[in-house]
Formats: structure tokens, C-alpha cells, sequence
């Protein structure tokens, strides 16, 4: 009589843990250690560079401010000649407006009318406010003890010295940052060079926009989620459309893709199924440096390289495809581009539901993040958190993320979110 022979299993979606897979962040350092920002630059007008990353240090080519101005509208005088106690009388003897610097001489006793930002000439070194200031008719006014020397002047370069590193290479250039270029003249700047990203789904069943579903097929959101976060990425992309599931076919497409791309994104076949080929194709023409990490949703994830594009094969779940993408993907992105910030802020909030959760894997709620009328920032579920429920990601505004040693949540209980607007 034959023995009975225990039945072999893959490791499942739904284990809490697995000894051969990776935590998240040791994942994330894994592919960050791997990628050296792109090499090459392009030169942009300012106007153009919004959101691009710099590539050089930019020197700045003179003072900000050029000269000693005033802060405020008043009268600008010598500090020496500021009455000790009691009230003086001063002579007004010009107005003095931005861009019209003052090229008289000023003598005791008198003073200047002055404007905001508006030149010092080189006697004068104190402004008092308007309002501090009592006027006798057009020709005279009246100020009085206890101003100090220096109050109320910008100094020449107090903002930025020439010859100082201004904005840094790694920096995300954004709104201010166009502000001080243009303060200084700067009207091109050297951006790291937009990194090319191909990508495409697999998978039978689905159909693109426009065509008709027959009996189990449904249409491919996945790339159009993918589209809409690479957008946000500031990259050149490449839309492959779908690929069926043929090893043949997937094999050229890779090669084709990682010809032309530093990067390439699949979403599905990455698992262990009799249709999953991603993986062992990735084996054969490419390396792969892992396959399984601790988290949910998101668990089976390939990484590794074709020639020399880096690969994700992301999961094909929709909601997995979009936390996978952020927390593996946008870093990578963010380092090919040079960026000095790689991972996304994390901050505190109170959670305002229960939630089960068995220690062994990060998981990534979705939620929605808001300020109570105290100040502090609390989140709630979405609802239904299943990785196939794309609503959950289009209702929610961050991730609540619960580490791998956590267990359940209680409400009120203190936990960590990321914020959607982070990932920009």
C-alpha cells in the first residue's frame, strides 16, 4: 500500500511571513545601492525646469540684495544724527523711490523720504517708519528718540552672497526656486536629463479602451494608472500596450523595451501561476535580484536588469500596482534623476478605525488623511482594503502604513501616513 505523501504548496499571497523574502526597506536599499543618476544633462530655460532636478551646484553671479535698501516706507537718515531723548526736526529733502536712487549729498538735519526696497545712498544707515514719524508740513517732519542704527534696512547680499551655491545639484526645482534663479539672472539652468521609461501589461484577458469585452475579459486599468503616476514623474514615456501571454512575444518586447529605456514596467505575470512567464524570462535574458517582499498588497514584485535598464515586474493587481510603483519604483526614478530626496515624508496621525492586522508584513491602508479642529492630523480607511479594489486608492489621499512587527490597531491608536501629494 503506497504511503501518503504530504502535498507541496508555493508560498501564498496570504502567508503573514516568508524567511527567504525581503522587508520593504531592505527592498528599497537594495535598488537605490544598485542605480547611479543618469549622466546626462539637458539646458533649459527656467520656465521649462519647473519640477526638473538640477545638475550642477549654481553659483550665484552677484549679491541679492545688490545694494543696502529699505525694508520699509519711512525716512531714511544718519543714525548718528537720531535725537537722544525728546523730539527733532528734520528737513525732507527728496523722495526716494525704488530704482531712482538718491545722488545728493545729506546733511545733519536733514533726511530722506523713502520707499520699500528703494537704494541707500552711503551716508544714510537707518530708516524709521512712516508711522513712527510725525509730519509739520511737506518740507519737515519730527522723529523721536529710541530708534537704533540699522533698523529697517536690507543689506547688500544679506540674502545670498555672489559666488555662494545657491540651489545645489540634487535639488527638485519648484515654484521659489524659479524666483531666485530670475533674481539672479539665471534664465537657463542644467537639469538631469528626463529618464525613459517603457512600459506594457500582460495578460489574455484584457482588452484596451474601445474594444469589446467577450466572457471573462475586462480592460486593462493598469497602464492607465501607470501613465497617470509616471506623468507626475517628470520622465519620457514609452506605452506598450499590451502583450499577451506568450513567452516568445514578452521575450522581444523586454529586449526591444530595455534597448531604448532605462527602465522597464510590467504589470502582471510576476507570480507562480501556469500564465506568470515574467520571471523565468527574466532569468534567462536578464538578472533578477529578487521576487518577494514583505507587504501587502504587493508581495510578489521582480526586480532586477535587462542589458542595463533596470526591470520591475510589478503585480497585477490594480491596487498593487500603484503601491508598488511608489514605494519601489518612484525612489528609483528619483535617484536615476539625481534627486536629493528619494523616500517619501512619513507623519504621525491618530487612526480613527479598528484594523486587523497579523505582524509579519508591512501593509499600506489606504486612507484618508484630515486635520481635526485641534490641529491634529487623524486618518480613516477607505473602506474594503482588497488589492483588486481600485476604489480604495481613488477615494484615499495616503497610505497608512503599518510596519512588519505591527499587530492590530486599535482606534486611537498613533500610526504613520504618507501623503499622495508626497509623490510628486
Amino acid at each position: 500500500m503506497p504511503m501518503n505523501t504530504p502535498t507541496q504548496s508555493q508560498p501564498s499571497c496570504n502567508d503573514p511571513s516568508e524567511p527567504d523574502a525581503l522587508t520593504v526597506d531592505a527592498a528599497v536599499d537594495k535598488i537605490v545601492a544598485d542605480i547611479n543618476p543618469i549622466s546626462a544633462f539637458e539646458q533649459l530655460p527656467i520656465r521649462d525646469s519647473l519640477g526638473r532636478v538640477l545638475f550642477a551646484d549654481l553659483h550665484s553671479p552677484m549679491d541679492v540684495p545688490g545694494h543696502h535698501n529699505s525694508a520699509m516706507d519711512g525716512y531714511a537718515l544718519a543714525a548718528e544724527d537720531l535725537p537722544e531723548s525728546g523730539r527733532k526736526s528734520f528737513e525732507v529733502v527728496a523722495t526716494v523711490f525704488a530704482g531712482q536712487p538718491f545722488s545728493g549729498d545729506l546733511k545733519k538735519g536733514q533726511c530722506l523720504r523713502i520707499m520699500t526696497g528703494a537704494m541707500l545712498p552711503d551716508a544714510v544707515d537707518t530708516v524709521v517708519i512712516q508711522e513712527d514719524v510725525q509730519r509739520i508740513d511737506e518740507t519737515r517732519v519730527e522723529i523721536g528718540a529710541g530708534h537704533r542704527k540699522h533698523q529697517n534696512i536690507r543689506f547688500r547680499g544679506e540674502d545670498i552672497r555672489k559666488d555662494a551655491v545657491v540651489l545645489a545639484r540634487g535639488k527638485t526645482l519648484r515654484a521659489a526656486d524659479l524666483g531666485v534663479l530670475a533674481s539672479l539672472g539665471v534664465n537657463e539652468v542644467q537639469v538631469f536629463r528626463k529618464p525613459h521609461v517603457s512600459f506594457f501589461s500582460t495578460g489574455d484577458e484584457l482588452k484596451s479602451l474601445g474594444e469589446t469585452l467577450d466572457k471573462g475579459e475586462i480592460y486593462d486599468s493598469n497602464r492607465y494608472s501607470l501613465f497617470g503616476m509616471l506623468s507626475d514623474c517628470k520622465v519620457e514615456i514609452f506605452d506598450l500596450g499590451v502583450v499577451r501571454d506568450d513567452p516568445q512575444q514578452l521575450q522581444k518586447t523586454l529586449q526591444q523595451a530595455a534597448a531604448h529605456s532605462d527602465v522597464v514596467l510590467t504589470s502582471g505575470g510576476v507570480s507562480v501561476g501556469d500564465a506568470d512567464y515574467i520571471k523565468p524570462i527574466l532569468q534567462q535574458i536578464g538578472q533578477m535580484e529578487f521576487w518577494k517582499i514583505l507587504m501587502k498588497p504587493g508581495r510578489p514584485l521582480t526586480f532586477g536588469k535587462i542589458d542595463k535598464a533596470l526591470f520591475f515586474g510589478l503585480p497585477g493587481n490594480p491596487v498593487a500596482v500603484m503601491v508598488t510603483f511608489y514605494q519601489f519604483v518612484l525612489p528609483a526614478l528619483k535617484r536615476l534623476q539625481g534627486s536629493e530626496q528619494i523616500l517619501p515624508l512619513q507623519l504621525p496621525a491618530v487612526a480613527l478605525d479598528d484594523i486587523r492586522k497579523t505582524p509579519g508584513r508591512k501593509e499600506f491602508q489606504r486612507a484618508v488623511a484630515t486635520l481635526n479642529e485641534q490641529g491634529v492630523l487623524q486618518a480613516r480607511l477607505t473602506g474594503r482594503q482588497g488589492s483588486g479594489i481600485l476604489t480604495s486608492m481613488s477615494e484615499a489621499n495616503a497610505f497608512m502604513v503599518l510596519p512588519e512587527q505591527s499587530g492590530s490597531i486599535q482606534k486611537g491608536d498613533t500610526v504613520m501616513v504618507e501623503l499622495f501629494t508626497n509623490y510628486r
